[in-house]
């Protein structure tokens, strides 16, 4: 009988808005919260929350608490199939997400020492994306 984490694996990256959240951690190398992953993606907290614990279940991503917020980031400890569904996903080309990239790091830049430190939606996140957006 086939290991189940080979179905998780590929199950978790099935779906189109997983996919785009993995391809995101997998290309910015660091670590984001919910909060920044809303932002970024358009997506309802739900959404990404739900998505985040399924990559997480799946094996393919860590979750680290800190204060009130939950950072999530690629697990580099994963099985050497997870290394290869995270080189798969990497050889996605930029182009098919250069908004959320471009979306990305902007939200990023709004860290203070490395934390986040606003909620989705904010006013000086709305600014942002008007005017460079």
């Amino acid at each position: 009988m086939m290991d189940g984490h080979y179905v998780e694996g590929l199950k978790a990256i099935a779906d189109p808005n997983r996919l785009r959240l993995f391809w995101l951690l997998v290309q910015i190398d660091e670590r984001i919260c919910v909060a920044e992953a809303m932002d970024v993606l358009g997506e309802t907290h739900y959404n990404v929350s739900r998505n985040l614990k399924i990559l997480q279940k799946a094996g393919l991503v860590t979750a680290q608490k800190e204060g009130k917020w939950v950072f999530y980031t690629l697990n580099r400890k994963g099985t050497p199939f997870h290394a290869r569904l995270l080189a798969a996903v990497k050889s996605i080309p930029e182009q098919e997400f250069e908004n959320e990239i471009k979306k990305c790091r902007l939200r990023l830049e709004m860290r203070e020492s490395g934390q986040c430190v606003l909620g989705p939606d904010s006013q000086e996140w709305a600014a942002i994306i008007q005017e460079k957006g």
